[in-house]
């Protein structure tokens, strides 16, 4: 394969002309959907934009693929999403205004919208989940992919829930103080979302209320 090969490319490859049963899920090929999300020679990223000579080994030239972490694992590369998203809704994903309904469009302030830009980047691909050392011995944590989306609610100044929102995150078995600051979803997520660094806000938030 050429020096441009990802990962996904090799996975192809190999269920086009080696194994047909071999069972993964990719679709956008560009690291928009999240769908190729799995382990790479221990830690976990998106096939698609991994490129394979990046991750060979100069020793035998091998590349060690597994599925996600922390997820049921179905066949092969595919893992159950299920828990993934149970615990997204727990944290309420949707905006809940407060007050009389607006009779024209509510025009956010920029300087609020910039705020949460980044973590509005996230696909959901699951990659910080599936290294996330809490989730490996607890899985009642919510986890860092929805502590995110949680902050991007709290943060934006349309929601009304706020107080109710860190209140829940504070005192709910698995919620905010369960993180361990070990940093691994910072490392691996693919579009510089920083689940911790929320984590970490979230508690500020969650102590000064």
């Amino acid at each position: 394969m050429s020096d441009s090969a990802t990962v996904l490319d090799g996975l192809i490859k190999i269920r086009e002309e080696i194994d047909g049963t071999l069972a993964l899920r990719c679709s956008c090929r560009s690291a928009i959907c999240g769908s190729c999300a799995m382990r790479v020679n221990g830690q976990a990223m998106l096939a698609c934009n991994t490129k394979i000579i990046d991750v060979i080994s100069k020793e035998d030239g091998k590349v060690v693929v597994e599925p996600a972490g922390n997820l049921e694992v179905i066949k092969d590369l595919v893992v159950d999403f299920q828990p993934f998203w149970d615990k997204v809704r727990q944290v309420d994903p949707y905006m809940q205004p407060t007050g009389p309904v607006p009779t024209a469009e509510y025009l956010a302030p920029n300087k609020d919208m910039v705020h949460l830009a980044g973590v509005m980047n996230c696909i959901m691909c699951g990659i910080c989940v599936s290294d996330c050392t809490v989730l490996e011995v607890d899985s009642n944590f919510i986890g860092p992919a929805a502590l995110a989306k949680a902050w991007r609610f709290t943060e934006d100044p349309r929601d009304g829930k706020r107080d109710e929102r860190l209140k829940a995150l504070n005192d709910e078995d698995g919620g905010i103080w369960d993180c361990t600051r070990c940093l691994k979803c910072v490392e691996v997520c693919p579009k510089g979302v920083a689940p911790m660094d929320r984590i970490m806000e979230l508690r500020e938030a969650a102590i000064e209320a």
